[in-house]
């Protein structure tokens, strides 16, 4: 990828590398020589070293993380754990990504009552916002850590405080954080955290991951559940569900187990470079584009400085995608959004792709 392009595009999916790439192919070798023998031990140790692996990312223990899918199954599987009768009410950002609030609009005929906090500039919400709509018929508090078209970072401590002062739960999206932005669920006291290996996790699609405060466990039962979920899994017993002890109560069906390999290579990156050194160079490469597109007279949309924002900066421009395209003819990779295109370096571009990626835009733009 990056020897014949530029690639700033890992907010959408994260390059691919090298040993991810490896990981994957070992899990085929396996496949190839065991069959499904392979389930018997090389497979389940995969699942469990991804799982602590993860938890290593979020500061958490593995028995707070479950895998899936996607984040749509994760987020369904924690929907799935109330009734919503005595509290109805479910907390949403108007800027968040769709999913987010999709599973729970689907659910108005239950009677969830969706309530949105507002935006007031379309790139990120004030505490303020959300303080005014949580109230004692709060069930859940469900908003992204980073938005996903600005690339604002959100405090997720001072919205896990509110919701919890209404009796509140808080689910944290931090599909555009994790990675890039050091983690401590604990200490940030959210109850739920999904993100996935597909963008700043390095472990491409097919896998994400549920953070689940322990002290929550027993008090989940949720309604999306698969054999994976049981306590006594191998027990195959088709007359009731155990639910298990930890995390993994809230999870579904067999995971793909080439996308756990993938998965788990990924968040070696992370360890290796780590959080904080990761941080640095992200603020690092994004005050350089941010500065670069001001000089070049195509401001940015901010709200503040790059100490304020994840690796994501968006541009407005007249047509995006037609803008996409032209930069994609010259092997630069971005993609776009309504109204803006979105530039997202990553520890591995340089000072040199940012200045390629700027002077192609304005050449484009005339």
């Amino acid at each position: 990828m990056f020897r014949e392009g530029t690639y700033l595009n890992s907010c959408s999916l994260g390059a691919l590398g090298a040993r991810v790439r490896a990981a994957v192919e070992r899990c085929l070798d396996l496949w190839s020589a065991l069959g499904a023998s392979a389930w018997y031990d090389p497979w389940w140790r995969e699942i469990e070293a991804l799982r602590a692996s993860v938890a290593q990312v979020l500061r958490a223990a593995s028995e707070e993380v479950a895998l899936f899918p996607s984040i749509t199954a994760a987020l369904a599987a924690v929907a799935g754990c109330y009734d919503y009768r005595r509290r109805p009410r479910v907390v949403v950002a108007d800027i968040d990504f769709p999913t987010v609030a999709y599973q729970w609009l689907a659910k108005r005929a239950r009677g969830v009552d969706v309530v949105f906090a507002r935006s007031p500039d379309g790139l990120t919400v004030p505490l303020e916002a959300f303080e005014r709509i949580i109230d004692e018929r709060t069930q859940i508090v469900a908003t992204s850590h980073v938005y996903f078209q600005s690339g604002a970072i959100q405090d997720i401590a001072g919205l896990a405080r509110l919701a919890h002062a209404r009796g509140a739960q808080l689910l944290v999206d931090a599909y555009q954080s994790a990675g890039q932005i050091p983690l401590d669920a604990r200490a940030a006291g959210v109850d739920f955290l999904v993100t996935g290996g597909l963008k700043w996790l390095l472990g491409g699609p097919g896998i994400a991951y549920l953070y689940v405060r322990r002290e929550l466990h027993a008090q989940l039962y949720s309604e999306a559940v698969g054999w994976f979920a049981h306590r006594r899994q191998f027990a195959f017993d088709t007359t009731q569900l155990e639910y298990a002890d930890d995390a993994r109560r809230l999870q579904g069906g067999t995971p793909a187990i080439a996308a756990v390999y993938a998965g788990h290579a990924g968040t070696q990156y992370v360890h290796e470079i780590t959080p904080a050194r990761l941080r640095a160079r992200q603020v690092e490469l994004t005050g350089a584009l941010v500065d670069a597109l001001r000089g070049a007279a195509m401001p940015p949309r901010l709200a503040g400085g790059p100490e304020q924002h994840a690796g994501i900066v968006t541009v407005p421009v007249p047509d995006p995608p037609a803008t996409v395209q032209a930069l994609a003819r010259q092997q630069i990779i971005v993609d776009h959004r309504p109204g803006v295109v979105r530039l997202s370096p990553y520890f591995y571009n340089t000072f040199e792709d940012i200045d390629r990626t700027v002077a192609a835009l304005r050449r484009h733009l005339g």
